[in-house]
């Protein structure tokens, strides 16, 4: 795995615990308001292995959670995409060594690995990115046709899988720009994900890094316009929130 990232301590990316946040290079998407393009770049539209040099190599990982030990109390893996790294598993189980709990953030396109995972016990909890309704994922990234097909298809069966099991906690983010979802969208998306545990809704980072140059003139939605699609959403599902 290559690691691209480390985030000493965080208080809000794993609810209710102090975690430390890795990031792993390299995306099989490419989101046209992501703003960690230098994580996403090296494998991005569908290719699988990269040439990137690592920011932090595995060994100094390991040292920074054994001296964190007793203060930290999660470690949460997130990207560019975790499940593209063939090797995940065997981290994520020396991170469980150590006595850390693992959230791992993920699109679902890899759902053999996250169902995987979860069913051996290696994570605890898992925040998947769901992009748009399932027909509209080409809104958000300009993939072939055929890849982005073979994507959503997977991306379906981890939301289906973590809604229908009932063995650690979850969550949906959804990343919300006016250009690309309305109201429309999120109430159909409240369809797709009805009986979910959690779904947040969060504005769009439009920096001067986002990958898409067109949507950094755009705008975002405004607190009263997210509250409003909040309430849309939390007709079908309960535990709504924007962020």
């Amino acid at each position: 795995m290559i690691i691209g990232g480390l985030q000493p301590i965080s208080l809000l990316d794993y609810p209710d615990k102090v975690a430390a946040i890795v990031f792993t290079v390299g995306c099989n998407f490419a989101c046209r308001y992501c703003h960690n393009p230098l994580l996403v770049r090296p494998v991005m539209a569908g290719a699988t292995n990269t040439t990137s040099q690592p920011a932090l190599q595995l060994a100094d990982l390991w040292a920074f959670l054994d001296q964190r030990k007793g203060r930290l109390e999660a470690v949460v893996i997130t990207g560019g995409e975790p499940t593209l790294h063939q090797d995940l598993p065997e981290i994520i189980a020396g991170i469980k060594e150590r006595g850390f709990l693992v959230k791992l953030d993920t699109n679902g396109t890899n759902s053999q690995m996250v169902i995987d995972l979860v069913e051996a016990g290696l994570v605890d909890y898992v925040a998947m990115d769901v992009k748009a309704p399932w027909e509209r994922y080409h809104r958000v990234m300009p993939l072939a046709p055929e890849v982005l097909a073979k994507f959503t298809t997977e991306a379906k069966k981890t939301a289906a899988w973590l809604i229908a099991q009932n063995k650690i906690e979850y969550q949906f983010r959804t990343t919300v720009v006016p250009e690309i979802l309305g109201e429309p969208d999120i109430r159909l998306m409240a369809e797709e994900l009805r009986g979910a545990q959690h779904w947040y809704l969060q504005k769009a980072n439009l920096t001067n890094d986002i990958l898409d140059p067109l949507l950094k003139a755009g705008r975002t939605y405004t607190d009263q316009e997210m509250a409003r699609l909040v309430t849309v959403a939390q007709e079908v599902i309960t535990s709504v929130e924007a962020r």
